[in-house]
């Protein structure tokens, strides 16, 4: 499993009876999760002085309640701040999980950068608020940005602002991704590295329908037509049950080796939990690289 260990301004405290005990900065959330089968003793104080807690309704959906929580807050990694609230679903605006791969391409960019001295294009799809985004113009990337809410987008605008990357080499789109790609492939662009976080579910600005098992391989298959001649990565994430480690990379390397080369890795990605040692899985990821 591919863990992301290196936050400070966040933890998973404890997990049991399909709920997490998070500190978000010096803020304490319980928030529901279906794959925490086991049980827990609740020892920790926070399971009983949390500043949220967000409450699953048994007919489907929920709501927050909240103690004592402001409705916006800062939490920082490794030179990026994010801006935090509590929205629709349990949501709070960031998934830290992905950090983890945030740290693999970041890597790869800058090195890319320091042998040839040229700079790297990144599409980022579906890019919700913005974690990847500025992961990868922080590292050096010249990144689009796409996602179908225009709310997202200038969340992640938000959070470029308070990571001092508003001037970064940044192109914020609001866009259905398969629309977008089909342009890009008609107006000749090319891109070096793609970052794809689709939905297991979702609606594009004109109602476009999107499910993830009956279109990410000819998402993929399409959206592989923008690599330059020199790719560097392309990676997807996956929070659907359904879509394991390995059918991404399936995937993957059906689409991508035949024609450039390169190796396809894919595994779960996880969180620590502090209290018990365990890692919470959180999603998955399948990375292609040269």
């Amino acid at each position: 499993m591919w863990i992301a260990k290196d936050w400070t301004d966040y933890e998973v405290i404890d997990t049991g009876d399909r709920e997490k005990l998070e500190r978000w900065g010096k803020y304490l959330l319980v928030r529901p999760d279906p794959q925490v089968l086991w049980k827990s003793e609740r020892k920790h104080p926070g399971w009983r002085r949390p500043n949220a807690w967000y409450h699953r309704s048994k007919s489907g959906g929920g709501e927050w309640e909240f103690f004592d929580l402001p409705q916006l807050w800062q939490i920082g990694y490794k030179g990026l701040s994010f801006r935090l609230q509590p929205f629709s679903f349990k949501h709070t605006g960031l998934f830290p999980e992905q950090a983890v791969n945030w740290d693999w391409f970041s890597g790869l960019i800058r090195e890319r950068i320091s042998r040839k001295k040229e700079p790297v294009r990144v599409l980022n799809l579906f890019a919700y608020t913005g974690g990847a985004t500025l992961a990868a113009a922080l590292a050096g990337a010249q990144v689009t940005h796409v996602d179908a809410s225009k709310g997202m987008v200038n969340w992640a605008k938000e959070n470029a602002a308070v990571s001092g990357l508003s001037e970064a080499p940044i192109r914020w789109l609001v866009d259905d991704c398969r629309k977008f790609v089909e342009r890009e492939l008609r107006r000749g662009n090319r891109y070096d590295a793609v970052i794809m976080d689709p939905p297991s579910y979702g609606r594009g600005p004109k109602g476009e329908t999107w499910v993830i098992e009956d279109s990410i391989y000819d998402l993929v298959e399409l959206t592989a037509g923008l690599l330059s001649d020199d790719p560097l990565f392309f990676l997807v994430n996956s929070y659907t049950t359904g879509l394991q480690p390995a059918m991404m990379a399936y995937i993957l390397g059906l689409v991508l080796t035949p024609k450039v080369g390169g190796t396809v890795t894919a595994d779960e990605i996880g969180l620590p939990v502090t209290n018990t040692g365990l890692v919470l899985p959180c999603g998955a990821a399948a990375r292609w690289q040269k």
